[in-house]
């Protein structure tokens, strides 16, 4: 394949991807206020306001825009796929199938964890520091944004594994220096889970840090394996 050819070919899986992306908004603007339901579940029997005339469709852009990604991503991975795929051998081809399941489930998985047990233990511990004092008056742009940004935010959290994965695989990382690493890890680890832990809530951090810590062993233990997989195949 010519240089223009694979600059004909990517332009064509951009196409895709951006008509994808587009019909995932489009999908996504139709139910954008059963998106927002969706959404206000980890806080509970709240009403969100807004306070702005342009409000209401801010909020429905951003809910048009998440929704629209989500809905977009297996197809955009695919794409990704497609076109790597004419570089790479057939049990290379069929290995990047398996990473793009695995990316994909590890941050459904981290959307899931964020949404049914962080997120609602910290809104609920923020709106009870007002106590008696105030009553709230929610922004529905803001939570909107706080609570997309959250879920996306666990959702990439949880492809540590798949990351560290693929720099051991790349040869960059080996199983030893992440062995060695652990309390440089961890520290980070630590950092990130404060940042984005919506409370600062001790409980909610180590509830954000716990599982972070426990991909980070499982990315060692698939680094071990890879290499293991590598020595094998150079031996024989």
């Amino acid at each position: 394949m010519t240089y223009l050819q694979h600059l004909e070919e990517l332009r064509r899986r951009i196409i895709v991807s951006i008509v994808a992306l587009v019909a995932g908004c489009a999908v996504s603007w139709l139910f954008a206020w059963d998106i927002l339901n969706i959404l206000k579940g980890p806080a509970g029997n709240i009403t969100l306001h807004y306070m702005k005339p342009m409000e209401p469709f801010l909020v429905r852009f951003k809910l048009t825009l998440f929704g629209g990604v989500l809905l977009a991503l297996p197809v955009i991975l695919f794409e990704i796929l497609a076109f790597l795929s004419p570089a790479l051998k057939r049990k290379e081809r069929s290995f990047t199938v398996a990473v793009m399941l695995m990316i994909l489930v590890f941050f459904a998985a981290g959307v899931t964890l964020g949404y049914y047990y962080i997120m609602p233990v910290g809104i609920t511990w923020l709106l009870d520091l007002a106590g008696e004092q105030m009553s709230p008056v929610l922004s529905a742009s803001e939570y909107v944004s706080f609570a997309g940004w959250f879920m996306l935010a666990f959702g990439i959290a949880f492809e540590t594994p798949i990351f560290i994965w693929m720099l051991v695989a790349l040869g960059v990382l080996t199983p030893e220096q992440l062995r060695k690493q652990w309390r440089y890890a961890y520290i980070v680890i630590l950092l990130f889970a404060a940042i984005i832990t919506p409370d600062w809530n001790p409980i909610t951090m180590m509830m954000v840090a716990v599982p972070m810590v426990l991909l980070y062993e499982i990315s060692i233990l698939l680094a071990r394996f890879t290499v293991g997989k590598r020595k094998e195949t150079a031996n024989k």
